[in-house]
C-alpha cells in the first residue's frame, strides 16, 4: 500500500494580547471564560506586562481553525501532525528537518504577537524545500504592508480608495485631493486589529487625534483612507490553474444601531455578544446584476494575482451607492473556519469544509519537487 501523505499542521498558540474579549488567559496560564480581568497596560511591541491578561481573540480562532482542519484532512486519508510555532525557530527547525513532513498546512499568523514573522516563518519552509499551503513569504509581507499593496492596486489600475500614511514622527494633516470622512487604521495589521466605531474621523482634529493613537498604540504608521459608505463584499478565491471566484458574501449592517458606523470592526468579527458582533451577519450569495458580478470577480482574480495569492485568498471591496466597486484589501491565507466568509461563499458554491481543505491541499501538492 502506497504510504500516506503527511501533512504537517502548524499554527501560532495564542499569546497574551490587547483587546478586550469573553476569553483569556488566567493565572493558571489557561485559556478562561467568564468576567473579564482588568485589561493590562501594553508595551510598545504589542504584548502586555502582566500575567494575567487578555488575549488577541483572533488568535484563538486560529486554534479552532487548526482543530478543523485535522479533523477534515484526517477523514480525506492523509496523516497528520501538529506543531505549535513559538519564538523558538531552532526548535521549528529542528522540527521540520527531523520529521520532513510532505506538506505544511500552513496557519502560523504571528509569532510572540509579531505579525511581521508571519512571512519569515514561509521563508523557513521555502529555505528547507518543504512544500506548504498559501502564500510565500513575499505575498504575505506585501499584503501586511496594506500602503503598498494599495500602491500595487492604483498602479495596475483597480481602485482602491485614496489615502495616506503618517509615520511616528510626521505631521498629521489632510493632503490635496483627499476629503472626509476617513477610516483610520494600522498600516501593518490584519483581522481588523486597531479598528473599531471611531476609526472612521470627520475633521483634522479627531483624525490627528486617531493617527497618534494608531502609531501609540500599535507602534506603527496610521494608515488614513477615504471611507466610503457604502456595501461591504467578500470575493473568496480558490486554486491557481486558474484560480476561481466563488459566490460574493455580504455584510448585513442592519443590525448595527443607527449611530454606529457600517463598517467590520474588532468587535463585529471577534467579540461574541457585542452588538457589532449580533449586528453584523455574512449573506452569501450577495444580490448583484449579474455584470457587476462579473466585473468584481474578476478585478478580485487579477489582485490576487498581483499580490502573489496561491491556493486560496479573499478579496475585500466596498462598493458605493452608484455600483463602482473599490478594493480594500487582499487576504492571503484567510481564515477557512466554518463561521468564516470564506466557509460561507464556499457552501454557496456546495462544497463541503472538507473540500475546500482538499482543494487547498491539492493546490499546494502541486508544487512538490
Amino acid at each position: 500500500m502506497a504510504r500516506k501523505t503527511r501533512i504537517a499542521i502548524l499554527y501560532n498558540e495564542p499569546v497574551v494580547g490587547t483587546e478586550a474579549g469573553r476569553k483569556y488567559i488566567g493565572e493558571n496560564g489557561k485559556l478562561q471564560e467568564g468576567p473579564l480581568p482588568v485589561r493590562a497596560p501594553r508595551t510598545a511591541r504589542g504584548k502586555t506586562l502582566a500575567t494575567q491578561a487578555l488575549i488577541d481573540l483572533s488568535e484563538i480562532g486560529v486554534v479552532e481553525e487548526m482543530e478543523d482542519i485535522k479533523s477534515a484532512l484526517n477523514s480525506l486519508g492523509y496523516r497528520t501532525t501538529i506543531f505549535n510555532v513559538d519564538s523558538n525557530f531552532f526548535r521549528l527547525i529542528d522540527y521540520l528537518r527531523d520529521d520532513r513532513p510532505d506538506l505544511v498546512f500552513n496557519l502560523v499568523e504571528s509569532v510572540e504577537n509579531e505579525s511581521a514573522q508571519e512571512m519569515n516563518v514561509a521563508g523557513v519552509y521555502e529555505l528547507m524545500n518543504i512544500p506548504f499551503t498559501g502564500a510565500g513569504p513575499l505575498a504575505l509581507g506585501t499584503a501586511l504592508n496594506k500602503p503598498r499593496v494599495k500602491e500595487i492596486l492604483a498602479a495596475h489600475g483597480i481602485r482602491t480608495p485614496r489615502f495616506m500614511v503618517f509615520g511616528i514622527k510626521d505631521r498629521v494633516a489632510m493632503q490635496d485631493g483627499m476629503t472626509f470622512p476617513l477610516i483610520v487604521k494600522p498600516a501593518h495589521e490584519d483581522a481588523s486589529v486597531g479598528i473599531d466605531d471611531c476609526s472612521v474621523v470627520y475633521n483634522l482634529a479627531d483624525l490627528r487625534k486617531r493617527a497618534r493613537f494608531i502609531q501609540t498604540e500599535y507602534d506603527q504608521p496610521a494608515l488614513a483612507e477615504e471611507y466610503i459608505d457604502g456595501r461591504e463584499l467578500n470575493v473568496a478565491i480558490l486554486g491557481n490553474k486558474p484560480p476561481v471566484a466563488l459566490p460574493i458574501s455580504e455584510i448585513d449592517f442592519s443590525g448595527l444601531t443607527d449611530d454606529m458606523h457600517k463598517i467590520v470592526s474588532y468587535e463585529a468579527k471577534w467579540i461574541h455578544g457585542t452588538v457589532a458582533y449580533e449586528g453584523t451577519k455574512g449573506v452569501c450569495p450577495a444580490v448583484l446584476p449579474a455584470q457587476l458580478e462579473a466585473r468584481i470577480k474578476e478585478t478580485a482574480i487579477r489582485a490576487y494575482s498581483l499580490i502573489g495569492c496561491r491556493d486560496y485568498a479573499r478579496v475585500d471591496f466596498r462598493l458605493t451607492k452608484d455600483g463602482i466597486p473599490y478594493v480594500l484589501e487582499v487576504n492571503p491565507n484567510p481564515d477557512i473556519s466554518d463561521d468564516a466568509g470564506f466557509a460561507r461563499s464556499a457552501r454557496s458554491q456546495g462544497y463541503t469544509f472538507s473540500e475546500i481543505v482538499g482543494r487547498i491541499v491539492e493546490s499546494a501538492l502541486e508544487r512538490r519537487p
